[in-house]
C-alpha cells in the first residue's frame, strides 16, 4: 500500500533531522522577525461594528472627527450645594495639566446633593490612557483636600488605562502560568523532562513564528487588540495535542517492542494522519467565522488558522527529525517517582478497561444516561440571553472604575454611556439643518426617556453635527433599550430625517444592539458551514455516513452542555462564586459563536484521534465492539493527558479579571473536560458498540470514495516487548 502524506513526511523528516530541525528555526525565527519589522495593524472602532452604529463611527472617522476621550468626575455631598467648592477644585485642577480641552460647568443632579464635571483629552483617543496620568493625579489631589465629599471619576482614559493595564497583568499572569502547567501534566504524563518539553517546545515555538505571520495579514485584515491572546489559547491547545498524540504512539510502539525506525514510521502513518485530518477539520472549522459578517472573528479565524496549520505542520516534520535525533534519549530526565519499577510493568489500559467493561456489556444503558447528561446540563442554554456587557458588567464588583461608573449612572442616567447622532447634511449650517436640529434637542430635553445635558458639536467644515442624548437607566437595561428605540424610530427620523442626508445613532448601547443583531445573523451561515464541512471531511476520511453524522451530534452535545453550564454560572449566577465571580443577566455577545467555533473544532481533535484507532484496529480484522474496546483502550493515555493540559490551561482564562475572558476559560474548560469524559468514554463506545456494523455505512452511489489508509498496514506484528521499554508510566484513565 502506497504511503501516506503523513507517512512520507515523518520518513523524509527522519531522513533528514538536521535539515528539518535547522529549517523550523528558521521559520520561527524569520517569522518572528519580519513580524515583528512590519508591527501589527489594530481594527479601527467603526470596523469592529456593524450596522448604523458602525456607519456613524466610519463617517466620523473618515472626516477626522473621531470622538475625542471624554472623561467626567462626580461629586458627591451629604447637603445640597455642599459640592460647590470641590467641583470648583476639580475644574482648575484637571484644566492646569494641559492634558483637557474646554472643562463644561458643573452639571447639578436634581436633588443637587452631586454635580457633574465633563471635559475631554486633547489628542487621539486611542491614546488618551497614556496620557491621562496627570489628570487622574489632579483629581486626586482634589480628593485628598477636600475629604467631605465623595469623588468618582470615569471616561475614555481613565477606562483605557485602567483596562489597559489590567489586561497587561491578567495575560502576563495567563502566559506565564499556562506555560508551566501544561509543562507539569506532560511532565507526570511521560515521567520524563526531555518527553514533556518536546509538546510544550512545540506548541510555543509554533505560536511565535504564526503570531510574525499573522502581524504580516493584519496589514490586510485588521485584528482585535486580544487576537494574539486567543492566539496563544489554541496555540497551546492544539500544538500540545498534536505533538502528544504522536509522540504518544512512537512510545507505545515502542513498548511493544519495535525498534526506533519502525516504531517512528508506524506513529507517523498513523497519529501523524490523524493529526493531519484533525488539524484540517479545526482549520476549516474556524474558517467559519469569516461568514460571520463581523471582523473581530474575520481576525480570530485567521489568527486560529495560522497557529492550527503551523503546529500541524511541526508535529508532521519537525517533531519525527527531534525524535530520530534524541532516539532513547528522549527518556532524559526521568522523574525518579516514576522510575522502572513493578508497577511500571502494569499492564496498559486497566482503568479505561475497567470503565468500559459495564459499558460495552450495557451499552444502550450508558448512551441514555451520557446523553441525559449532556442533555441536562445544555437545559439553561434554552434562556441564554446575549449582549455587549458593558462596564458595569465587565469588570469585578469592587473595581474602582466600577464604582465610578455605578454612582455616575446612579446621579445622571445616561452619563456615562451617551447616545450620539451623527448628523450629516449638505450644508450643516443652512436654517433648516438649525432648527431641526435645535426642534430635536428640544424634544429629547422635554422627554423622560433622556437624561440632563444633551450638547451639540457642530463641524462646519465637514458638515457634521455630533448630538450627545443621555439615556434613561443604566446604559443597558429594558429602559435605555427602550429609549434608543424611540431615539431610532421616531425621533431621529421625524425632526433630522427630513434634513439630513444621514442621520445615524451610536454610541455603546447602539454599537451593542447592532452588534448583537448582526451574531444572530450571521450564526446561521457559520453554523451550517462548519456542520456541513465537518461532515463531508469526515466522511472523506472514514468512508462512512454513520461516523460522519455521530460526530457532528457527539459535538453539539457538549458544545451545548457548555452552553447550558456558561448560562447557569453567568447569566443565572449559579456556583458563580466557585470561579470567583457574580451573576451578570447574560452572556457576552461574541461570546456563543466563539465557543461554538472552537470547540467544534478542537473536539475534533479527539474525535479523529480515537475513532482513526478504532477503524485501524477494525481493519485489522477485529468485530466492531473488539475495535472500540481497543481503540479507547489505547487512546485513553493520550485523550486523558491531552484534555487535562486544555483544561488547565482554559482554567486559567476563568481565574482572569474581564467578564468575557471568564465565560471564554469556563465554557471551554467545562466542554473540554465533558467531551474527554462523558462523550469519550461513556457516549462514543456505547453508541459505536449499539450501532456495530452500522457504523461503517457508505450508500453504493458513494463507495466512488477513495479509501484512506488509517495506518493499518504499516503496523507489522510487535516483537516481544523489550524490558527497556515495559516500563512505560501513563498518567490517565487507562
Amino acid at each position: 500500500m502506497k504511503d501516506s502524506l503523513a507517512a512520507r513526511l515523518g520518513a523524509w523528516s527522519a531522513g533528514h533531522r538536521r535539515t528539518a530541525i535547522i529549517g523550523w528555526l528558521l521559520f520561527v525565527v524569520v517569522a518572528s522577525a519580519i513580524g515583528g519589522m512590519v508591527g501589527t495593524t489594530e481594527m479601527k472602532t467603526y470596523e469592529n461594528g456593524a450596522g448604523d452604529s458602525a456607519a456613524a463611527d466610519r463617517i466620523l472617522s473618515e472626516h477626522g472627527l473621531e470622538h475625542p476621550a471624554g472623561e467626567m468626575v462626580l461629586v458627591r455631598s451629604q447637603g445640597p450645594g455642599q459640592w460647590k467648592a470641590a467641583a470648583k477644585a476639580v475644574a482648575e485642577g484637571v484644566g492646569a495639566t494641559g492634558e483637557v480641552g474646554a472643562v463644561q460647568a458643573a452639571l447639578p443632579s436634581r436633588d443637587n446633593r452631586s454635580a457633574l464635571i465633563r471635559f475631554e483629552m486633547k489628542g487621539r483617543a486611542e491614546d488618551a490612557g497614556d496620557r491621562v496620568q496627570p489628570v487622574l493625579d489632579a483629581v486626586q489631589k482634589v480628593r485628598d483636600g477636600h475629604q467631605d465629599v465623595l469623588i468618582d471619576e470615569f471616561g475614555d482614559a481613565s477606562a483605557g488605562k485602567w483596562l489597559g493595564d489590567m489586561i497587561t497583568k491578567d495575560f502576563a499572569k495567563a502566559e506565564w502560568t499556562a506555560v508551566p502547567l501544561a509543562l507539569g501534566i506532560l511532565l507526570i504524563a511521560f515521567g520524563a523532562l526531555v518527553a514533556a518539553l518536546l509538546p510544550v517546545g512545540l506548541a510555543v515555538t509554533a505560536f511565535i513564528g504564526a503570531s510574525g505571520l499573522l502581524a504580516l495579514g493584519s496589514h490586510k485584515l485588521h485584528i482585535f487588540e486580544s487576537t494574539g491572546s486567543v492566539m496563544l489559547l489554541m496555540g497551546l491547545a492544539v500544538g500540545v495535542d498534536y505533538c502528544l498524540f504522536y509522540l504518544r504512539r512512537e512510545r507505545d510502539e515502542r513498548a511493544a517492542g519495535h525498534d526506533a525506525e519502525t516504531a517512528l514510521r508506524i506513529a507517523a502513518a498513523t497519529s501523524g494522519r490523524a493529526v493531519l485530518v484533525s488539524g484540517l477539520t479545526v482549520m476549516v472549522a474556524m474558517a467559519g467565522m469569516f461568514l460571520s459578517g463581523l471582523l473581530l472573528f474575520k481576525g480570530f479565524a485567521m489568527a486560529t488558522i495560522l497557529v492550527v496549520l503551523t503546529a500541524m505542520l511541526g508535529s508532521v516534520t519537525v517533531l519525527p527529525a527531534l525524535l530520530s535525533l534524541l532516539g532513547d534519549r528522549v527518556d532524559r530526565g526521568r522523574l525518579p517517582r516514576f522510575g522502572r519499577g513493578k508497577r511500571a510493568r502494569r499492564p496498559a489500559g486497566r482503568v479505561s478497561g475497567a470503565v468500559l467493561r459495564p459499558v460495552i456489556a450495557a451499552p444502550r444503558t450508558f448512551a441514555v444516561l451520557g446523553a441525559g447528561v449532556l442533555l441536562a446540563l445544555a437545559v439553561p442554554a434554552l434562556g441564554m440571553h446575549t449582549e455587549s456587557l458593558g462596564m458595569d458588567r465587565q469588570v469585578p464588583a469592587d473595581a474602582p472604575l466600577r464604582t465610578a461608573f455605578e454612582q455616575i449612572t446612579t446621579a445622571f442616567p445616561g452619563g456615562p454611556a451617551p447616545a450620539r447622532i451623527v448628523v450629516q447634511a449638505q450644508d450643516i449650517e443652512a436654517p433648516g439643518v438649525r432648527a431641526a436640529i435645535a426642534g430635536f434637542t428640544a424634544r429629547a430635553a422635554a422627554s423622560d426617556e433622556f437624561g440632563k445635558g444633551v450638547t451639540t458639536a457642530v463641524h462646519a467644515a465637514q458638515d457634521i453635527a455630533v448630538i450627545e442624548v443621555p439615556l434613561a437607566g443604566n446604559g443597558s437595561d429594558a429602559a435605555s433599550k427602550h429609549a434608543l428605540a424611540t431615539l431610532r424610530d421616531d425621533l431621529v427620523p421625524s425632526t433630522l430625517g427630513p434634513v439630513a442626508e444621514h442621520a445615524y445613532v451610536t454610541g455603546e448601547l447602539a454599537g451593542s444592539v447592532d452588534f448583537n443583531a448582526q451574531l444572530k445573523r450571521g450564526i446561521v451561515p457559520v453554523f451550517a458551514f462548519i456542520t456541513a464541512v465537518t461532515f463531508l471531511l469526515m466522511l472523506f476520511s472514514f468512508r462512512s455516513v454513520t461516523v460522519a453524522v455521530t460526530s457532528i451530534l457527539l459535538n453539539l452535545l457538549s458544545v451545548g452542555a457548555a452552553f447550558g453550564v456558561m448560562t447557569a454560572v453567568f447569566q443565572h449566577g449559579w456556583g458563580a462564586s466557585l470561579v470567583g465571580t457574580e451573576s451578570v443577566g447574560a452572556i457576552e455577545g461574541w461570546m456563543p459563536l466563539f465557543v461554538l467555533v472552537v470547540l467544534f473544532g478542537l473536539s475534533m481533535d479527539y474525535h479523529v484521534f480515537v475513532v482513526s484507532r478504532i477503524q485501524e484496529a477494525r481493519e485489522r480484522g477485529r468485530s466492531t465492539t473488539e475495535a472500540v474496546r481497543e481503540g479507547v483502550r489505547s487512546t485513553a493515555g493520550a485523550v486523558t493527558s491531552a484534555a487535562a493540559i486544555m483544561v488547565a490551561v482554559f482554567a486559567v482564562f476563568a481565574t482572569l479579571s474581564m467578564q468575557d475572558m471568564k465565560q471564554m476559560g469556563v465554557g471551554l474548560a467545562v466542554a473540554v473536560f465533558l467531551d474527554a469524559t462523558v462523550v469519550r468514554v461513556l457516549l462514543l463506545p456505547s453508541v459505536m458498540v449499539l450501532l456495530g456494523e452500522r457504523n461503517w455505512y457508505l450508500p453504493r452511489w458513494l463507495r466512488w470514495l477513495p479509501k484512506v489508509s488509517h495506518g493499518e498496514g504499516a503496523v507489522p506484528a510487535p516483537p516481544a516487548a523489550r524490558d527497556a521499554y515495559a516500563s512505560e508510566t501513563v498518567f490517565t484513565i487507562r
